[in-house]
């Protein structure tokens, strides 16, 4: 058995220390925060919202709740929009979180699930090309694990079939295709500030950002209950804000964002040079000289013997998680919708294992996860 020299077991994730690199200007913020009375739709909020639309590279971002409320109230305006009617085809890839799948269904959309590139886990144009149909409207574009899923390919399918593209950036914030950022590549994008997210709040928050001003308008307003003006509703909305508690603590880590994903590139690039690919089956790494293409929300390997190897690393102190056990369109919320077949997508979520990867992983514990990894006897 592989042991650390202090015998502390490595963590999956690490928030603590992750958050404490961030003192004290994170509890200094917090306290001001407290001080202040001003706990919802402030100035902190309103700077952020700045902040991150010039981070993205748009001209709007607009503050709320969670990234599965981002996702549902972009489709709810296209909705009133016009953009959108009630039974079209929203394509959405298969391998994903079901919030993804949720936020569709909740809009009386229809979710067309996608096939996966097996070593990418991100959508297949060749696959996305074979589901459109008349009825397709959109495309929830996925950036999983952190991975730019955007290509030229699905541009040209966007183009030619005129679909809205929807950037779902739940866990790519900070990633860059052909010197674009995602969540500025689409027609508008959904963000989540989970705290387990590279950008991570102490709590949950969300955002969108876009570059077209009614889409914009349309969707502060969902946020306010429907309305623009204070007890005039025009639509029925809800109510997701992002307080200035999230707002505060997210404008204190935004400058270091680019920072700490270099260091998560790091950290996975010693992964794809020191683990045996004979062992287990390593992502794919993302094109040459794109700085940041690939922020590593998380690092994933495909394994047939998953629950064995999950068993070995545990006893060796090393924390692991699965990145999902259960595809959407195997979930009971969906036994009565016909999907299709998904092979590609059931391979992956019956073998997929996520192994630690945060900023504050240090290099001891990466060269003790590469050797025990390497040296599994069940290979």
């Amino acid at each position: 058995m592989i042991q650390m020299k202090d015998n502390s077991p490595i963590k999956f994730l690490d928030l603590k220390a992750i958050n404490k690199a961030f003192e004290p200007e994170l509890s200094d913020t917090l306290l001001q925060i407290s001080r202040s009375g001003q706990y919802v739709n402030g100035e902190i909020s309103t700077t952020f919202e700045k902040n991150f639309a010039d981070y993205i590279g748009t001209n709007h971002c607009i503050s709320l709740g969670n990234g599965t409320n981002a996702l549902e109230l972009i489709l709810q305006a296209y909705l009133i929009m016009g953009h959108l009617k009630e039974g079209d085809e929203i394509l959405v890839p298969a391998n994903t979180f079901f919030a993804t799948f949720l936020a569709i269904s909740n809009q009386g959309l229809k979710p067309v699930a996608v096939e996966p590139e097996l070593y990418s886990f991100n959508i297949s144009s060749r696959s996305l090309e074979q589901k459109i149909t008349r009825k397709s409207r959109a495309l929830v574009l996925v950036h999983l694990f952190g991975r730019n899923a955007y290509s030229e390919e699905i541009r040209q399918l966007i183009d030619k079939h005129q679909l809205k593209l929807i950037e779902d950036n739940a866990q790519a914030v900070g990633c860059i295709f052909k010197g674009v950022k995602t969540g500025a590549l689409g027609h508008v994008a959904a963000h989540s500030f989970y705290p387990t997210k590279n950008l991570g709040a102490l709590g949950d928050a969300g955002a969108v950002t876009t570059n077209e001003p009614e889409l914009a308008s349309i969707i502060r307003a969902l946020t306010n209950y429907g309305g623009k003006e204070k007890y005039k509703f025009e639509y029925i909305g809800t109510h997701s804000k992002m307080d200035e508690i999230q707002a505060g603590v997210l404008n204190v880590k935004l400058p270091h964002l680019d920072k700490s994903n270099r260091r998560r590139t790091e950290i996975a690039d010693a992964y794809l040079k020191g683990i045996d690919p004979q062992h287990v089956t390593l992502p794919m790494k993302t094109g040459p000289n794109q700085v940041l293409s690939h922020t590593w929300h998380l690092f994933t390997l495909l394994v047939e013997k998953r629950e064995k190897l999950i068993q070995y690393l545990s006893q060796n102190g090393i924390e692991t998680a699965i990145h999902y056990p259960i595809p959407p369109h195997l979930q009971p919320a969906y036994q009565k919708v016909n999907f299709g077949k998904l092979p590609l997508t059931e391979k992956i979520h019956r073998e997929i294992i996520s192994i630690p990867l945060h900023p504050e992983l240090r290099d001891n514990e990466i060269s003790t996860i590469i050797d025990t990894i390497n040296n599994w006897e069940g290979k």
